[in-house]
């Protein structure tokens, strides 16, 4: 999202926006019955019911309320969408609006949404100036509805969402890519959606590393398997075996091992492992294990953005690793337009600067880094969004996944999630020292 003007531009792309990413809430909502919308897939989700609810919940509380200064729609199940008031495992327990009030719900705080966006000024309060309130709030709905993709993965039963293969993967010569050391514009002052864990710019000198030129492989992944990586304590941290002997962890979630073959099981559909797609739900404890029996590492969050950003011809950071432009499809995969991650080298348009593939869509990638705001952080516009999650519990994650849309991506936004967790559309790639 550029800055624009603060006219009908603005409000027409805002408009846009809100529309596109409801439209994806409802294809996730509307593929299953209510059954389904209602139970909880998995201890570690919420019912789809209840992230459609607090999707109209969150929308309401900013734009309605907030931004519009409009009565509340319905005050009396504030509590029960609070993500922090109530953890996953109990929200089924709640009073949580039933599939139908839920709709009805969601489709009066829009009515009353578009309202707000046709008369309230766009200036004059940091909240609203180039509308980033309702920026905030279309990345939150589609966040939600990566979150229900996952859901939807976790779900047992027939085929459900449907969507056509990724482009085919292209060879390409390097396996790595050297990235001098000096310094780099890390995170944003101007990116006008921009939330406030990627600000503000500043600074940061990186030592010269090698990162790979795609992410890890599910054939790559294999190989670590079948050389007996789950079993070798050598490889592991002591935080990270514990996770692996605990969990009884032998492979990525979702796959089947017969003798030295593997499938895979996506969104209801098993069939053998496709060996040049990137490796999707592994932990960070895994993805650590495979970079040490590979003889690397994984790269910090630093090397990761001047992986993606620097333009060393130019000396400048750039918005996307291709550049300034909006992510097409040629750049990327994103916005479940396939449900999974594309071959090694499907998207040469998408390389960085210095060469590196893939750095935004198909997998998020692990780092190395614990989550904490940068120098000079500002809570804006509320802590629960990024401040109470800083510190060592929390890795970060970067670059977007097939389920991530291109409103809620770019190269400086951060993930972050403990690093035991596997449902989400996580891998990685490696680094080593210069």
């Amino acid at each position: 999202m550029t800055s624009q003007n603060n006219g009908g531009d603005l409000r027409e792309r805002v408009a846009e926006e809100l529309l596109r990413s409801r439209a994806r809430s409802t294809a996730l909502t509307d593929a299953v019955d209510e059954h389904d919308l209602v139970r909880q897939h998995s201890k570690l989700m919420s019912p789809l019911v209840w992230d459609l609810a607090h999707i109209g919940n969150q929308e309401e509380l900013w734009l309605v309320r907030d931004v519009g200064g409009r009565e509340p729609v319905r005050s009396d199940i504030d509590e029960f969408y609070d993500a922090f008031k109530y953890g996953r495992s109990v929200r089924p327990e709640l009073p949580l609006l039933n599939p139908v009030e839920a709709r009805q719900y969601v489709g009066d705080v829009r009515g009353k949404v578009f309202d707000v966006l046709e008369k309230v000024p766009l200036e004059g309060r940091r909240l609203v100036e180039n509308a980033f309130a309702f920026g905030m709030i279309v990345q939150h709905e589609q966040q939600h509805d990566e979150t229900m993709l996952a859901t939807h993965q976790l779900r047992t039963g027939e085929p459900v969402l449907h969507a056509p293969p990724p482009p085919a993967g292209t060879l390409i010569a390097r396996t790595e890519v050297f990235v001098p050391g000096g310094p780099f514009e890390m995170g944003t002052s101007d990116e006008p959606w921009a939330l406030d864990n990627e600000r503000p710019a500043h600074t940061v000198h990186v030592d010269p590393f090698f990162i790979d030129t795609t992410p890890v492989t599910n054939a790559e992944y294999a190989e670590f398997v079948l050389a007996g990586g789950y079993r070798d304590r050598r490889l592991w941290t002591d935080e990270g075996w514990m996770h692996r002997t605990h969990g009884k962890l032998t492979g990525p979630r979702f796959w089947h091992r017969e003798g030295t073959s593997f499938s895979r099981t996506a969104f209801g559909v098993t069939e053998p492992i496709v060996p040049d797609e990137p490796v999707v739900h592994v932990c960070f404890h895994e993805a650590q294990a495979y970079a040490t029996w590979a003889g690397k590492r994984l790269p910090t969050e630093a090397e990761w953005e001047k992986a993606a950003r620097h333009d060393p011809a130019t000396g400048t950071s750039r918005r996307y690793p291709w550049g300034e432009e909006e992510p097409r499809e040629e750049h990327a995969n994103l916005g479940q337009r396939h449900l999974r991650p594309a071959p090694a080298g499907a998207y040469p348009a998408g390389a960085s600067a210095y060469g590196v593939h893939q750095l935004i869509g198909d997998v998020w990638e692990w780092t190395s880094t614990d989550f904490h705001g940068y120098p000079g952080f500002e809570v804006f516009p509320y802590p629960e969004y990024s401040k109470v999650f800083f510190g060592p519990d929390y890795k970060v994650l970067r670059g977007g996944s097939f389920g991530t849309d291109s409103s809620a991506i770019r190269s400086t936004f951060r993930n972050w999630d403990y690093p035991i967790r596997r449902q989400i559309f996580a891998g990685f790639r490696c680094a080593r020292d210069a």
